[in-house]
């Protein structure tokens, strides 16, 4: 492992201008110094097909698997859509899962966020990204955790940079957090 280790962050939200995407870059301004991050994007992969996959993996699946396999953590970053987790996110799951000679997310340290405009957060859907991460056999942090709710609330609306204290303060905990976590679990 680098010196700071390399996190594969993933949207769950495929719109560019979405509060999870602004969660996500929050992140990332936040690790600066402790983390090197690349997102690993989600939204060009083909639905999951036995089909495609006997043909041969597409390019964006490919490129996709090897962020994954280079990382020393991953930070998925999700909304939740109806009460569940995205398809995208679930679909880009299923493709990181079929590839155990490339690429195995088994033991691999993963740290799960989201945001919600309303006032549960998403916390059925990291709920339901642990469970398949679970069968997958990754290394999941469970705490610190961020749902963040009515994140756009928690913004400054022509930046999309974060202006609550409380909820920076937590993403502090949670880079900690996980910057430890992926030195224990990570290697």
């Amino acid at each position: 492992m680098q010196s700071f280790p390399l996190i594969v962050a993933l949207c769950g939200s495929l719109r560019k201008d979405s509060l999870n995407r602004k969660l996500m870059n929050e992140i990332i301004l936040q690790s600066e110094g402790k983390w090197h991050v690349k997102e690993a994007e989600i939204g060009k992969l083909p639905l999951f097909n036995e089909d495609i996959e006997a043909e041969g993996d597409p390019e964006s699946v490919r490129s996709f698997r090897k962020k994954l396999n280079e990382a020393d953590g991953v930070l998925i970053v999700t909304p939740e859509y109806n009460a569940g987790i995205p398809g995208g996110l679930k679909n880009a799951l299923d493709w990181a899962s079929r590839s155990p000679k490339e690429f195995s997310i088994k033991n691999l340290p993963v740290a799960i966020a989201g945001a919600s405009n309303g006032n549960v957060g998403t916390a059925l859907s990291q709920m339901q990204v642990r469970q398949i991460l679970t069968n997958m056999n990754a290394n999941i942090m469970t705490n610190p955790k961020i749902i963040a709710s009515r994140y756009q609330t928690k913004i400054d609306s022509e930046s999309g940079r974060l202006t609550d204290e409380a909820t920076e303060k937590q993403i502090d905990k949670f880079i900690d957090g996980f910057t430890k976590f992926v030195r224990v679990f990570g290697e």
